[in-house]
């Protein structure tokens, strides 16, 4: 099987990501391709006493097939380190992350991690962030919410997330992202929105080729 140019940076990238964690972490997996990557990584390192939480079936189901073993994240409530990728990363740090419909899970994880890494191959640094913005909209009163949101918001053909959430899309002009994260916050209806500010990343890991470049958007 021919191995492509992205996979060889994801794994890159991945592989640094995995010599982050220590014995003894509580770890959160993110979620996507750059991810799957990561979790045999870590499942190679043979670390003792990690405690692993997860943010979709997906990773949960791949991380325990790997041996390692992933618990329901009420039963912690900080994590030392959490690990995910992203779709889009802009020059002042913004992301944009939820092509796979984790946002809302992947946002909970990162907000709780002491250090949330983001990794990802050559492709992911952009000038300028461009939509689509997954959403995810709260299954009470989705159709009255999408309604007020109006035609830039479009529900994806997608299954609901894990909690129940309606996953749908912003099409329309991001312009300044801290705006328009505050514009979809300020609706009840919104659970969460892929836009990451970089306030909230710790460390981004590119890889270009086997070389991984390690940035830390807070300063």
């Amino acid at each position: 099987m021919t191995v492509t140019g992205a996979e060889i940076e994801k794994r890159a990238a991945a592989e640094a990501a995995a010599r982050l964690v220590e014995d003894g972490m509580a770890v959160g997996l993110g979620t996507g391709s750059t991810v799957a990557f990561l979790l045999p990584a870590l499942a190679a390192r043979g670390l003792s006493g990690i405690r692993c939480v997860a943010t979709s079936v997906a990773t949960e189901e791949q991380a325990r097939g790997l041996g390692i073993a992933v618990e329901d994240f009420d039963s912690l409530t900080r994590l030392d380190i959490a690990i995910d990728g992203t779709d889009q990363v802009a020059p002042d740090g913004w992301l944009i992350k939820g092509g796979g419909g984790a946002h809302l899970r992947e946002k909970v994880v990162a907000a709780a991690a002491d250090r949330f890494v983001v990794i990802g191959d050559s492709s992911k640094p952009v000038d300028a962030l461009r939509g689509p913005v997954p959403v995810e909209i709260f299954g009470f009163g989705a159709a009255s919410t999408l309604a007020r949101l109006g035609d830039d918001v479009r529900p994806r053909e997608v299954p609901r997330s894990p909690d129940g959430g309606l996953i749908a899309d912003y099409r329309g002009p991001i312009g300044d992202p801290a705006e328009l994260a505050a514009q979809l916050e300020a609706d009840p209806g919104v659970a969460a929105h892929g836009l990451f500010p970089p306030t909230l990343v710790h460390d981004l890991l590119i890889a270009t080729g086997d070389a991984v470049s390690h940035t830390k958007p807070k300063g």
